[in-house]
């Protein structure tokens, strides 16, 4: 978490609480862990370095942005969404649409109609203050068990058993945990309240992350580089990467569906709005048929949006969420200029479709329609 940006509300940046005295004394894994994080913690740009203030704003966007998806990704999207919006009230006061546009390619579009609706009850509701609990955290849109946790910890210093898929990691392997995810998650949960350090419990949250993204990794792990290598079981074992044990996913189903691409002879491109709950809620898209395992391609055109002449393109576009892999068939017709809409859709220009709210999906289905 980086520095606070000058056009932000000093008021708004809560200081950390006031440590009340360790229930008990650190553990020494812990204080081996955080002598480690002290030399080798990652510089992100949602982090506060020593001595610095926590926003919590910056925790909590951080936070949303990074569930299932890297740090690698989200760096751009992070910078983006500071720069435009820089606090919590800017954000609140921000159209749905636009947020959904500056959040088009990292997926997962709810987290980003529950992070709007979030920046919206904080201000409305707690006076543009975050909770400082983990209950009151919870209580908020979008927000579940790890990411109240996460920021409880991480920018108030509360004693909160954060566990994510990095600590998971960590954790089993310390361990040697035998039960299966998701099975596990409780005994890992209750394992990692038993070390935190409670004087320092935002930056043990922090250690543990980075110790399973830099050292403890899912392939080769640097065993000998940890600071909790005296502990392991699976190192003393060198069953390392054979945790943490999990229960084999079911595949889903593949469903197929058509998209119809119309692009007016005035350079307009043929679009509508996803209904706002839903897989990709409330995205851009062109249209096209329902999505299922029965799709008939030779009856697609019976859902064509236009009475117009659509050609069928060869190939199709995969993409697979997380659920389902999914294979559309794409159609393309031109319409003359100044051609009606139908209901519920729009036109939009083609010079606007880069900064239009298309999930990844639809972006790949435009450019396999239009090279």
């Amino acid at each position: 978490m980086g520095p606070v940006s000058a056009s932000m509300s000093p008021s708004l940046v809560k200081p950390r609480l006031a440590r009340s005295p360790a229930a008990r004394e650190t553990s020494p894994q812990a204080a081996a862990l955080l002598g480690w994080y002290d030399r080798h913690r990652r510089r992100l740009p949602w982090r506060a370095l020593p001595g610095e203030a926590v926003d919590p704003y910056r925790v909590w966007l951080s936070e949303i942005m990074l569930q299932q998806t890297t740090v690698a990704a989200v760096g751009p999207y992070f910078a983006a969404f500071l720069a435009r919006w820089p606090d919590v009230a800017s954000l609140a006061a921000a159209p749905i649409e636009e947020v959904m546009r500056a959040w088009a390619g990292l997926g997962y579009y709810s987290r980003a109609r529950n992070l709007h609706a979030c920046a919206i009850a904080v201000t409305q509701d707690h006076g543009g203050r975050f909770p400082d609990t983990v209950e009151g955290l919870r209580a908020l849109p979008g927000i579940g068990d790890y990411t109240a946790a996460a920021i409880a910890a991480i920018a108030f210093d509360r004693p909160a058993a954060v566990v994510d898929g990095n600590v998971e990691r960590v954790v089993t392997r310390l361990d040697a945990i035998e039960t299966e995810l998701p099975a596990a998650k409780p005994l890992i949960k209750a394992r990692v309240a038993e070390l935190l350090d409670p004087a320092r419990p935002g930056d043990f949250a922090q250690g543990m992350m980075d110790l399973g993204a830099t050292i403890c990794t899912p392939k080769r792990p640097a065993g000998a580089l940890c600071p909790l290598n005296a502990w392991c079981r699976a190192c003393a074992e060198g069953t390392q990467e054979t945790y943490p044990r999990k229960a084999p996913k079911k595949a889903g189903a593949l469903r197929r569906g058509a998209a119809f691409v119309v692009v007016r002879e005035d350079g307009h491109l043929l679009v509508r709005t996803r209904p706002a709950r839903g897989l990709l809620g409330g995205m851009a898209e062109v249209p096209g048929t329902e999505w299922s395992a029965s799709f008939d391609a030779s009856r697609a055109l019976d859902a064509a949006p236009l009475a117009l002449s659509f050609m069928r393109l060869a190939g199709t576009v995969a993409h697979v969420f997380t659920h389902f892999p999914l294979e559309l068939t794409v159609f393309r017709a031109e319409a003359p200029a100044g051609f009606a809409a139908p209901a519920g859709s729009r036109w939009i220009a083609l010079a606007e479709v880069p900064g239009e709210a298309f999930p990844t999906l639809m972006r790949k289905v435009i450019a396999h329609a239009i090279p």
